[in-house]
């Protein structure tokens, strides 16, 4: 069944935004999924399980694409491939071999096109009739952490025999609420993140060299967790709160007077609980004020609690939507968090199963983002890190720092802080250009040897794309130099530009012009240079 159309949520509009302005490096967006299968494997059903998993999740089975000013989802040009591959001895899950490593490398780097789609592609390595790979690699447009158990657990229901039901909500009626949900808490969400959100820059940490927002190749270091249940249970605190309060702590430790983490949250409802899909939300979480002097960890933990479960009634808003100025980027802030709970490995008939759920796609999204999956077993984490900002030892360091601090909450969850083993603090040191999205100062793409601020553009194609500007951001006063972003303006607002200079205009801008000068003096002057070339 070909999935019909429907608007695209607030997360897509984001995500597509970062991919066209070039924000997003490579996978960056890609989420790969490996699952070990064990015994007789029945190809042919196998594959059918794929395509009933995509009929059901229709969204799996689409593309992006602008339509008017409007991102909406499309269906694709394809249906999503499933593809078999014969490679050399696949060791275990977790060693692979090298014939069938690079064949994964080389599916998860594979790019997607959003505008043409699929979002998904299967593809089963084979070592021996009874010893194969299937790796799903899914664009995270449409797909989360959650989507993983879900796609899983359908995967082996089809595989058995089973037929699966429609979901009782669509996807395009589930990004329809939440539009109207965001836009009525719209005003809420800016009163409430106006006085926590910094765009901030700044960053002590051992060994760095630069921070980034932005996406790069990454490389990875692991993190040793203790069980923090018993300490989490005694605090009075979820295992992600002391998590997330632990690398706050040991940021302040380096010298970070006043930290902002960004965390990834859960946007579903109990209607999208089912859904394979983008429900989530990247929050700024900063805990103003320093910790008492002779304060405890649990006290400082459950401040972190209460600024995450005031910041939830707010999940669904987009910071850059409530506030404006914010840039594209993959990553809020410098330094960024995940983290989820997840069910058993799958239980497909007559095969045993084991699977990666937290396969590396060898991109990073800024600095330094801690990948945390809690499972039944424990929690297994990872540190994954730009090497242009940190090296491996000092990533190593930041590990060591991060693990020994949670042992020490795991033995004792009352412990003062300045009990607690962190580092001494370091001492800022000149640091190389940040890796972020900047705007040019108002001018200097429209042409600074005109001496103001239109740069010598013809007042005719500068009025109009001020006109523009004001119908679409409902702005009633907007200057040649004023940033759009700093005018409330978003992914959205950008498509809805780029479709009326093209119907009023007769230019097609792209979107890059956005990021280089995202004034209106810069638009005006990159239409009147596609006009002259036109000529």
């Amino acid at each position: 069944m070909r999935p019909p159309e429907s608007p695209a949520s607030l997360a897509q509009h984001g995500m597509w935004l970062t991919e066209r302005t070039g924000a997003g490096w490579g996978p960056v967006h890609h989420m790969p999924l490996a699952v070990l299968l064990e015994g007789p494997l029945d190809v042919a059903a196998l594959r059918a399980a794929c395509e009933a998993v995509v009929a059901r999740h229709p969204v799996l089975g689409s593309a992006l694409a602008e339509r008017d000013g409007e991102l909406r989802l499309v269906p694709a040009r394809h249906a999503p491939p499933f593809r078999v591959e014969d490679v050399g001895s696949i060791k275990d899950i977790e060693d692979l071999g090298d014939e069938a490593a690079d064949a994964v490398r080389r599916s998860v780097a594979e790019p997607f096109e959003l505008s043409d789609g699929p979002l998904v592609r299967f593809t089963l390595l084979r070592s021996d009739a009874m010893r194969h790979l299937l790796l799903a690699v899914a664009h995270h447009a449409a797909f989360d952490g959650m989507s993983k158990d879900i796609l899983l657990r359908d995967l082996a229901a089809a595989y058995g025999g089973a037929v699966l039901p429609p979901l009782g909500l669509s996807y395009g009626e589930a990004v329809a609420q939440e539009h109207a949900r965001v836009a009525a808490k719209l005003a809420a969400a800016a009163e409430f993140w106006r006085p926590r959100w910094r765009d901030e820059r700044e960053l002590l940490l051992p060994g760095l060299r630069r921070t980034s927002v932005l996406a790069a190749p990454g490389e990875a270091v692991a993190v040793r967790v203790p069980d923090l249940g018993p300490a989490a249970g005694e605090l009075g605190v979820t295992r992600f709160e002391l998590l997330l309060a632990a690398v706050h702590t040991l940021l302040r430790a380096y010298g970070n007077a006043d930290p902002i983490v960004s965390a990834d949250v859960s946007t579903r409802t109990d209607e999208t609980a089912d859904h394979v899909g983008m429900f989530v939300n990247e929050l700024p979480v900063r805990v103003a004020g320093a910790p008492e002097a002779d304060g405890t960890f649990g006290e400082f933990a459950r401040a972190v609690r209460a600024e995450l479960r005031a910041a939830y009634r707010h999940r669904e808003v987009p910071v850059a939507r409530a506030l404006g100025g914010v840039s594209p980027r993959t990553s809020l802030t410098p330094v960024s968090v995940s983290y989820r709970r997840r069910g058993a490995d799958p239980l497909l008939p007559g095969l045993r199963a084991a699977v990666d759920w937290t396969m590396f796609n060898r991109s990073v999204r800024g600095t330094l983002h801690l990948q945390a999956v809690d499972a039944p077993g424990g929690m297994t984490a990872e540190f994954r890190y730009d090497p242009r900002c940190l090296d491996r030892a000092a990533c190593e360091t930041i590990a060591a720092d991060l693990a020994g601090l949670l042992r020490a909450v795991a033995d004792r969850p009352g412990a003062a802080l300045a009990d607690l083993p962190v580092p001494s603090p370091l001492r800022p040191s000149p640091l190389a250009p940040s890796a972020v999205p900047a705007a040019q100062t108002p001018g200097d793409a429209a042409g600074d040897a005109a001496g103001d601020e239109t740069g010598g553009v013809g007042a005719d194609v500068l009025d109009a794309v001020l006109g523009i500007w004001r119908e679409v951001l409902k702005v009633d006063e907007i200057e040649p130099g004023d940033d759009l972003f700093d005018l409330g303006g978003h992914s959205l607002s950008i498509t809805q530009i780029i479709a009326r200079v093209r119907d009023e205009l007769g230019v097609e801008l792209s979107f890059e012009v956005f990021i280089d000068d995202p004034t209106a003096a810069g638009i005006a002057a990159e239409v009147a240079r596609a006009r002259e070339d036109t000529c």
